[in-house]
């Protein structure tokens, strides 16, 4: 008569994770008394270990499933071979973490700072006295993303070669420079998300939806494209962008000219449906008024760029740099600022004559996961504004215009 196995994961009560919780706490503070936490194959399903730093610590094979993780710094840690569905991970820091064979099926990374994380496949066998060495498995494929959020994610230079993530959700995601070849990605979502560089060589993306995806440099060789909806996706900028065969670049310096000499030299010209990628950064030029609606400043350098009272409706500032920017005054409406770096903007009235002033227009504009924190945001409209994620600490919001 053969024996039945004892299930692999260890039961723990609330204060033994505490405890332990503690003692990791004071590992990382290099206090007395302090030990790495280490809670390989624990059962953790279902509890709470929300917004701890739980940098290094080691949880291979645990059960995290149905877990709160919400704001959990997980940094370097090791998570390989976890169970993590439906885990609630929003905003968790996983950067460099070890989640190769994590099974990861229906869990909420939406915000998740995930930059060089490993989710490759992997196998985690556990020793058992009676089976000997044996494989975890957890009811599906380890490894897997299949339906997990990840809108907004940091997966920069992540690797997922050979990822199975069907029916995941990767909206408005950072995948640059991400190692997907071979994966697994049918039917994802990757509206918006950012694939500069990224390798998807061999990948299978049939009747995945990629509208308005940067795919710049990113390698798509033998990749299954079937039923891909590609609707606005964003290419690799020319090497030199033309307005009226004259070089954007000679028309912004005869701009900041006009704007430097007020009107006696240089000229103004509209630059309406401009690719401004071409010129890699307008870092501190003076573009007062410039006139550019529907333009494209994708990931652009524009720090303390001078803009105000410019018309830039419909513009795409996604994942640009805009800290300390003068925007007073500017038209926004309907342009695309996800996780733009809007850090110390000036993004209040622009005075244009005494009692009379203009109000920088973000109506219908889209800042997911935006940082505007310590922005200058006095009177500004946000009406129908998305801003879901956005990082607004210490901005000042006085009078602002906000739907609630």
């Amino acid at each position: 008569m053969s024996s039945q196995a004892k299930p692999h994961h260890l039961t723990l009560d609330i204060q033994t994770v505490r405890e332990a919780v503690d003692a990791h706490q004071r590992y990382l503070q290099g206090r007395s008394g302090g030990r790495r936490l280490s809670l390989t194959y624990a059962d953790l399903s279902n509890c709470s270990l929300e917004g701890l730093d739980l940098r290094e610590a080691d949880f291979a094979g645990a059960n995290f499933s149905g877990a709160t993780l919400t704001r959990t710094n997980l940094a370097g840690a090791t998570l390989f071979g976890s169970d993590l569905r439906e885990a609630d991970l929003r905003r968790a820091n996983l950067k460099r973490a070890d989640l190769r064979g994590a099974c990861l099926r229906g869990a909420n990374l939406a915000g998740a700072e995930m930059p060089g994380c490993d989710l490759r496949e992997g196998r985690i066998a556990l020793q058992d006295k009676l089976d000997g060495f044996r494989i975890i498995r957890h009811e599906h494929r380890p490894g897997e993303l299949n339906n997990a959020v990840l809108t907004g994610a940091n997966l920069a230079g992540a690797q997922m070669t050979g990822a199975v993530a069907m029916a995941s959700d990767f909206t408005d995601a950072n995948l640059a420079g991400a190692q997907m070849a071979g994966a697994k990605l049918t039917r994802a979502v990757l509206d918006g998300a950012d694939l500069t560089g990224a390798d998807l060589a061999g990948a299978d993306l049939r009747g995945a939806s990629m509208k308005r995806t940067n795919i710049t440099d990113a390698n798509l060789s033998l990749a299954r494209l079937d039923d891909v909806d590609l609707s606005d996706v964003l290419r690799a900028p020319q090497a030199v962008f033309y307005v009226d065969e004259r070089p954007l670049s000679v028309i912004i310096d005869e701009h900041e000219a006009y704007c430097d000499s007020n009107g006696r030299r240089g000229a103004t010209i509209n630059l309406a449906n401009s690719d401004f990628r071409a010129l890699r950064t307008l870092k501190g030029r003076r573009l007062t008024g410039l006139n550019a609606q529907g333009s494209i400043f994708f990931g652009l350098d524009l720090q303390s760029v001078h803009l105000q009272g410019a018309d830039l409706s419909g513009c795409d500032f996604r994942g640009a740099d805009m800290k300390d920017a003068d925007l007073r005054g500017a038209k926004l409406a309907g342009a695309q600022l996800v996780r733009a770096d809007l850090r110390g903007a000036k993004l209040g009235p622009l005075t244009i004559a005494e009692g009379r002033f203009v109000r920088t227009d973000f109506t219908r504009a889209t800042l997911r996961n935006a940082d505007l924190r310590g922005a200058h945001a006095v009177r500004a409209r946000f009406l129908e504004a998305d801003m879901t994620g956005a990082h607004m600490a210490g901005c000042d919001l006085t009078d602002a215009e906000l739907e609630v």
